[in-house]
């Protein structure tokens, strides 16, 4: 027996619609039950607005469910992720509030940078939040947190919670990689690194700031010399030289 919601016979009014193409304005009609439709004039598809795809921003399954992801959904779910990461991010970290904060402040930072130099945020957040999350594993492994020793133990944890929240392989990449060597920039890098690195750079700044007082001049020497975006800079010096 077919599921009344679904046997055709049982809809009402309303169960079949137009909608109107938001590429060329030409009317598409809709079953109530379509997830997607294509423009007979010009070739466009979309989603059916009268369902709520709330679920497939979240969702790992959502592209066996839909299909191949329209550009809005995917963008939807990748806006999605990085409140999801945080959310790991802090359930890893358990009580080690100092780890949590430190990251929540490079996520603030490293979002700012990354809509100013036009980077992927998506990318850019998630790395933010998961930059240091190697650290209890170094601590644990070699009795240190040395830069080398996050680098080695971050990638494996990150991938872990990308791929438990349905990241895309590209994203999982991209964000294991600059876990991987976050503190040691190569002569050439995305914008998305350079985002997190700047970032993560101005919390360690106002850190060692806030354990001994630096002079305007050294604050901004080494402003000048540690970035490697005009927007991190110039972030920097907002954060670390309100009183000069």
């Amino acid at each position: 027996m077919k599921c009344p919601g679904q046997d055709s016979r049982y809809w009402r009014p309303g169960a079949i619609f137009e909608a109107e193409c938001p590429k060329c304005g030409n009317e598409v009609e809709f079953f109530k039950d379509d997830t997607i439709r294509t423009c007979k004039k010009c070739g466009h598809r979309f989603l059916n607005p009268g369902m709520d795809f709330g679920c497939a921003s979240y969702c790992q399954y959502a592209e066996q469910c839909i299909g191949n992801l329209p550009p809005e959904l995917i963008a939807q779910k990748e806006d999605l992720l990085k409140d999801r990461v945080a959310i790991e991010m802090k359930r890893y970290f358990k009580r080690d509030f100092k780890r949590i904060g430190h990251a929540i402040r490079v996520a603030r930072y490293a979002e700012q940078i990354g809509r100013s130099e036009g980077g992927n945020l998506a990318v850019v957040l998630a790395a933010a939040y998961l930059h240091d999350i190697g650290i209890h594993e170094a601590e644990r492994k070699y009795g240190s947190t040395g830069a080398r020793y996050q680098e080695r133990e971050g990638p494996p944890i990150a991938r872990k919670i990308l791929t438990m929240l349905g990241a895309r392989d590209e994203l999982i990449e991209e964000v294991c990689d600059i876990v991987g060597h976050h503190h040691h920039p190569r002569s050439e890098e995305t914008i998305n690194f350079k985002s997190v690195y700047d970032a993560d750079t101005i919390v360690n700044l106002e850190e060692r700031q806030k354990e001994r007082s630096m002079e305007h001049e050294k604050i901004l020497n080494i402003v000048e010399r540690s970035f490697l975006t005009e927007s991190g800079r110039n972030l920097a010096k907002c954060a670390l030289l309100k009183k000069g």
